[in-house]
């Protein structure tokens, strides 16, 4: 996933590792006109005013399933059914999970207002007999498909997990099979997500064009809500408690979910932290700075590999990778196919593969050749295709837009400006002089939400969980996308939260280490905490 000037990797969990080979999401509504609403419909270009979400603060109003108004949505029993096998994954029997629908409030505040279809799947516990309940997952973003991540590929998570739970996957408001947001055409994404010189109103054209389609759903696209949705689900497939793996942005959803119903957390396990007590801004700097040390580590080990296009001084490596990047500026390379591999489109590629970690810079040190070497930039334009959501017949998917969507409705508070501003950049200059250097101001403000029209009430604030069961917090100590300070940082907030370490490099740490994945396992089957200060290997 990727938006605004597709300079940099977003949070999102999709890992190679983990999530290699997921279709589209399955049963749910597929276009945002679908939420059903009962009052009077916001005119397409107009902006509504609905009440935000607020940030919890102490009320005596009941909440969740102790809200009268709400008993009709918690009481709701899911229509399971057999998923549609989708005849282009001829590797995937689809049909082994089942798919349904979860009727939510659109407005929480008002529950009568209307609802939404959430697009939900299940894939049952193989030993029925010792089913410890449900597994809820979520693979990040904010954008990723909870239904492809379970939907396609069934196995993933066979062995422990899959014995003893059904796993359960949703997509979130906005995202693919809940009111999905694709808001831009595909001819207009190709422009949007690879020009080098993005005008003045770069960002309004995405913010218009949402506002155009999607004025009645956008306002309720919320981190929050979303958080409420689940613990509707959690009501409805019978479970007392919530357990949940989340990953990413994922760990982020988790957490409020654990602020918002505390006494309603089961085991929760959040691998590669962000921090909800963090400025957007902030955010992105501290991201960035993430894939500065990710870029100069890949660039430093092929240096010392044959053949490698950046030369053999590890030293010089990294300038010379990103003196090639920014280059194509001004020289842009063609493809077979005539598109174009901008710098833009060339960053995108490369920081798509800091991702996978060193099991990716193979491909990464080979791709870059055939650009750097040959000057063919087919390749390079293909990572960052598949990163942007672009298939080979240049369709887009609307997973950009859920991220900016969300992201600007958490977390667009008051964008720095003046002073306040330059420091930022100073600051952004100083932490990753080589991938912010092609854009500063679009590496600050990624997602750009200055002019996004929808906000709820959320802050940064420090989450502080009042949940008795512990939280397991997993952190990479080479993430380049969550900075393994950000899970030291959680766990600390949190109050009730135990670190579990993976040393390596590369974003998550469940699917790539056999030992995270079997103190994860234990954890969720048996609630065995991994003690504190636990460290693994990466496979």
């Amino acid at each position: 996933m990727i938006t605004g000037i597709s300079r940099r990797a977003l949070p999102a969990a999709v890992a190679a590792a983990l999530l290699a080979g997921c279709t589209g999401g399955g049963g749910g509504t597929t276009d945002a006109s679908s939420a059903t609403t009962t009052g009077p419909a916001s005119s397409p270009g107009a902006t509504p005013t609905p009440t935000p979400t607020p940030t919890p603060t102490p009320t005596v109003k009941p909440t969740g399933a102790d809200d009268p108004a709400l008993k009709p949505f918690y009481g709701q029993q899911i229509a399971w059914a057999p998923c549609q096998d989708d005849p282009k994954t001829t590797k995937v029997d689809e049909s082994v999970v089942q798919c349904a629908t979860l009727k939510v409030p659109l407005d929480y505040t008002a529950p009568d207002a209307g609802s939404l279809d959430v697009a939900v799947v299940r894939n049952p516990a193989t030993k029925q007999d010792q089913r410890v309940g449900s597994l809820l997952v979520n693979p990040g973003g904010p954008g990723g498909s909870g239904v492809a991540m379970v939907k396609g590929a069934p196995t993933r998570f066979d062995g422990p997990l899959h014995d003893r739970f059904d796993m359960i996957g949703f997509d979130p408001r906005g995202v693919a099979g809940t009111s999905p947001l694709n808001c831009l055409d595909d001819q207009a994404r190709d422009g949007w997500v690879t020009t080098d010189e993005p005008g003045a109103d770069h960002g309004k054209q995405l913010a218009d064009a949402c506002q155009a389609k999607y004025a009645k759903v956008l306002p309720f696209v919320s981190t929050r809500n979303t958080a409420r949705d689940m613990d509707v689900l959690r009501a409805a497939v019978g479970d007392q408690k919530l357990n949940y793996l989340g990953m990413s942005y994922g760990t982020y959803l988790g957490s409020l979910y654990a602020e918002e119903f505390p006494d309603r957390v089961g085991r929760l396990v959040l691998d590669g932290a962000t921090t909800p007590s963090t400025s957007l801004v902030q955010h992105n700097i501290e991201q960035q700075a993430g894939f500065e040390r990710a870029l100069k580590a890949f660039a430093a080990d092929c240096a010392g590999k044959d053949p490698c296009p950046l030369g053999k001084d590890p030293e010089k490596a990294p300038q010379k990778l990103a003196d090639f990047l920014d280059g194509l500026k001004d020289k842009p390379l063609k493809t077979a196919k005539g598109r174009t591999l901008t710098a833009n489109a060339a960053w995108t590629g490369v920081i798509s593969q800091l991702y996978g970690g060193e099991k990716a810079w193979t491909n990464l040190r080979n791709t870059l050749g055939w650009a750097m070497v040959r000057a063919k930039g087919d390749y390079l334009l293909d990572l960052a295709d598949d990163y942007n959501g672009r298939d080979r017949d240049g369709h887009y998917g609307g997973s950009a837009d859920a991220y900016t969507a969300i992201h600007c409705a958490d977390g667009a508070t008051d964008a720095p400006a003046g002073d306040q501003l330059q420091a930022a950049l100073t600051d952004l200059a100083a932490k990753a002089p080589l991938v912010s250097k092609h854009d500063p101001t679009a590496a600050l403000f990624d997602p750009d939400c200055r002019i996004w029209p929808y906000r709820s009430t959320e802050k940064p604030h420090a989450i502080k969980s009042a949940a008795t069961a512990p939280i397991v917090v997993v952190g990479t100590t080479g993430d380049p996308a969550t900075p393994y300070a950000w899970a030291e940082k959680l766990t600390a907030e949190l109050g009730n939260a135990v670190l579990l370490t993976r040393d390596g490099e590369g974003h998550t740490a469940y699917g790539a280490s056999s030992c995270i994945r079997g103190a994860v396992d234990t954890f969720l089957v048996d609630g065995t905490v991994p003690t504190a200060g636990t460290h693994c290997p990466t496979d």
